[in-house]
Formats: structure tokens, C-alpha cells, sequence
């Protein structure tokens, strides 16, 4: 018993401390894979207590009930202008909320807010709060989204507009395409000699066909939403676990209602409000988890000798500072393209967690300067000093004078006079070159 809680405990400390001192360029590809799902799993459930992921989807969940019916009336708007509206009410078969019946209802309001838009009292300003009441709704789940992958700054609102109705108009198109192509395959392949030979693999298909959509829709919104730049492949690894899982949760949910009946007997008709609560703040859930995985899965190796990190000396900060300063003055010496911090992480194996420090400290020092790339979302850095002029000692005053100094001046006299006359020995000192006691001070 002893000798199991003993492996146990050293499981425990290798899991939390040292698989995160084992760089991926050690390990054999076997290796690699289970160590890198092993740290996925622990920034996962690390990112789910820390972001309160439970508290964020309840408030999401309060943004979507009202955002509901302006979003699908949208909706509704840009696939009236394809001809094909129907096909929006038609996509809400078999979710919940078309057990509930409330796809009617729900579909009613969406009539009903669209011809108010049309018939208000002032032009336009039925258009304005239903563009509105949609931006509103993204803008909060790309705070949620920021906050996940701990992006600070939000886009600007025409970056907001542009990105978010983007969106709104590729979902429409999906529901579009997948019920449109389900109807194709029942009506006119159906008919044909090649379907009942395949009716098998087709039907499969069909029956895969909204798992597709709800993978392209989760990879397009983790791809989209964070105000960074997001890999399509950790994208579509978390869309697929998040998609699955949603769609796994909706069929569960709705072939458990039996269980749910003595809600029916308390609430009677009103018990369908309170299961439709639940059933999106759960999917709320499932969507974010889907989002901290794809930022996990992006950025584990920015947690490797992370408690070695926080705990350097300010000696070896200053080691890699000069390193790091040196390799970009050599970059733009040869010629060669800036560098950004993935770039240098990977060149020279340090820490990328580590290296995004020191590059903060250069940046706000002067000795760099930030390029970014709009496009591409990353950001590369270049000299912003004569490196003819740079020498070690200039860059160590720098970091040294760099931030907020001389702040208490004037207000404590014993403070002042002790700096006066540090500032006189260590005069002397450079001159004379005789060590300072610090009594002598």
C-alpha cells in the first residue's frame, strides 16, 4: 500500500513539475504524442478552473436569449435573399428545440422582428437595433474568446463588422448546403441505380452530415473569433472534440426527456423554459472547453520550465536578454528577415513563455522595435538602436533604468539622502574601483 501511494505521489509530481521539463526534441514520436496530450489536458482543466468557465457560459447563456431572435432573423434575411428561408427552420429538426416545439414560436418572432424592421418609424432604425443586438452578442464572446487565449486588446469595431457578419453569412450558407444536399440525396439519387447500391455508405453519410457542419462551424468560429492568430489544425482538432460532444450532448438531452418528467409535473408547459436554459448553457459550455483545448493545444509548449521560469535569477534574465538582443542585431547585420518569438523559440529551443518576456523588457527599454502583421496576426521585431553604438553596458543601464523610477522623491527625506549618497560612491567606485560596503553608504 505504502509503495502505491509512493508511485502515485511521484506520478502526481511528474505530471505537475518535471513532464514539463522534457522538450518535445527529446522524445521518440510515440513519446511525443503521449506527453503533448497529457500536457493538452492539463492546460484544459487548468484553463477551465482559472477563466470559470461554468460562470462565463451562464452569462453567454443570458446574452443568447436575447440575441436569439435578432441573430436568426438575420439569418432569415440573407437566405431570403437566396430564395431559400425555409431551409433555416428546416436546419432546427431534431435539436432540442424543435422537441419542445418551439420552432414555430421561435420562427413567429423572426417574422414578427422582421417586418418591425421594416415598417419603424424612422428608415433604417429597425436595420440598426437588429445589427446591433447581433454585434453586441459576438462582442461578448470575443471577450470570453480573448480572455481564453488571453488577448488583451479587442479588434476595431470595422474589424468587428466585417469579421463578425462575415460569419453570420458563411452559417446560413452551410444550413443551406447541408439540408439542401440531404433533400437532393432523398429525392433525385435515391432514384438511381448507383444509390441503392450504396444506399448503405449514403445514408451513413447522410447521417454524418451534420456532425460536418457543426465541425466546420466550431472550426470557423475558434478560427475566427480569438482576436489572434489560431493554427486551422488546433482549430479543427478542438472542433471536432467540442462538435462531437455537442452533438452527442443534443442526442442524449432530447432521448433523456423521459427522465425529465417530473418537470413536466411541476412546471407543466412552462417546464420546457428552464430545460432550454440548461440545454444552452451547456452547449455554451461544451463550445468554450472546445476553445480552451484549441488554445492548449497551441500554446503547450509555452508552459514548458514554466515554474523554472517564474523563478529565474535576475543574473540568467539578464544572460538571455543579452542573447536574445544579440541574435536580432546579427539578423539585421546579415541582411535577413526580422524574427518573431515563435521563430527564435524554435531556432534556439528556449521557452517561448521566457522569450515573450525578455522581448517585453527589450521593447519597453527601446532596444527593439515591433512590427506587426495585420494579416498574418504575428509580430516580428527589429533593432531600434545603431547596433554600431550597442554595447553590453548600455544595454544592461537600459533594462536597468527601464520603468518607473525616482517615483518617492521629495517625499521621504532618509530615502533621498541614501540615494544621494549611493549615487556619490558609486561615482567614485567607477574611478577608484574600491568595493562598497553597505554600511559605509
Amino acid at each position: 500500500m505504502t509503495d502505491l501511494v509512493g508511485k502515485l505521489q511521484r506520478l502526481m509530481h511528474f505530471i505537475r513539475f518535471d513532464i514539463w521539463k522534457i522538450t518535445e526534441n527529446e522524445l521518440s514520436r510515440t513519446r511525443r504524442f503521449f506527453f503533448r496530450f497529457i500536457k493538452i489536458l492539463m492546460l484544459a482543466v487548468r484553463g477551465f478552473i482559472r477563466d470559470r468557465l461554468n460562470i462565463r457560459a451562464s452569462a453567454l447563456t443570458y446574452s443568447i436569449l436575447f440575441a436569439i431572435v435578432p441573430l436568426f432573423a438575420l439569418m432569415v434575411a440573407i437566405a431570403k435573399g437566396f430564395g431559400v428561408e425555409q431551409f433555416i427552420a428546416q436546419s432546427l429538426e431534431g435539436t432540442y428545440i424543435d422537441e419542445i416545439d418551439m420552432v414555430p414560436t421561435v420562427m413567429g418572432f423572426v417574422e414578427r422582428y422582421l417586418k418591425s424592421t421594416q415598417g419603424g418609424i424612422f428608415i433604417g432604425i429597425g436595420i440598426v437595433i437588429l445589427l446591433w443586438s447581433v454585434m453586441n452578442f459576438f462582442m461578448q464572446v470575443e471577450n470570453v474568446f480573448n480572455s481564453i487565449w488571453q488577448v488583451e486588446k479587442s479588434r476595431s469595431p470595422i474589424q468587428q463588422f466585417t469579421t463578425y457578419f462575415s460569419t453570420i453569412l458563411i452559417i446560413p450558407l452551410l444550413i443551406i448546403f447541408s439540408v439542401g444536399f440531404s433533400i437532393f440525396v432523398s429525392s433525385a439519387v435515391s432514384q438511381t441505380y448507383v444509390y441503392h447500391v450504396l444506399s448503405p455508405i449514403v445514408r451513413f453519410g447522410v447521417k454524418f452530415i451534420p456532425y460536418i457542419i457543426v465541425w466546420t462551424v466550431f472550426t470557423i468560429l475558434y478560427m475566427i473569433i480569438p482576436n489572434t492568430h489560431v493554427r486551422f489544425k488546433n482549430a479543427f482538432i478542438s472542433s471536432i472534440i467540442a462538435g462531437s460532444a455537442f452533438q452527442a450532448f443534443q442526442m442524449l438531452y432530447i432521448n433523456g426527456q423521459v427522465y425529465l418528467s417530473r418537470y413536466n409535473v411541476v412546471y407543466g408547459s412552462f417546464a420546457a423554459i428552464p430545460l432550454l436554459l440548461l440545454w444552452i448553457q451547456i452547449s455554451c459550455l461544451i463550445v468554450l472547453l472546445g476553445a480552451e483545448i484549441s488554445y492548449a493545444s497551441q500554446n503547450f509548449q509555452n508552459y514548458n520550465f514554466e515554474i523554472d521560469s517564474k523563478n529565474i535569477s535576475q543574473r540568467y534574465l539578464r544572460f538571455l536578454s543579452l542573447f536574445v538582443t544579440y541574435i536580432f542585431l546579427k539578423q539585421f547585420e546579415n541582411q535577413q528577415p526580422p524574427l518573431s518569438a515563435e521563430k527564435i523559440s524554435t531556432d534556439y529551443d528556449l521557452p517561448i513563455r521566457l522569450v515573450k518576456e525578455v522581448l517585453d523588457n527589450l521593447l519597453e527599454a527601446g532596444i527593439l522595435f515591433e512590427i506587426y502583421q495585420p494579416y498574418s496576426r504575428v509580430k516580428i521585431f527589429t533593432p531600434a538602436i545603431d547596433i554600431h553604438l550597442l554595447t553590453v553596458d548600455q544595454l544592461f543601464i537600459k533594462l536597468d533604468e527601464n520603468g518607473s523610477a525616482l517615483f518617492l522623491s521629495n517625499k521621504n527625506k532618509v530615502l533621498d539622502d541614501f540615494w544621494n549618497r549611493f549615487e556619490a560612491l558609486k561615482q567614485k567606485s567607477e574611478q577608484n574601483n574600491p568595493p562598497i560596503l553597505i554600511k559605509n553608504i
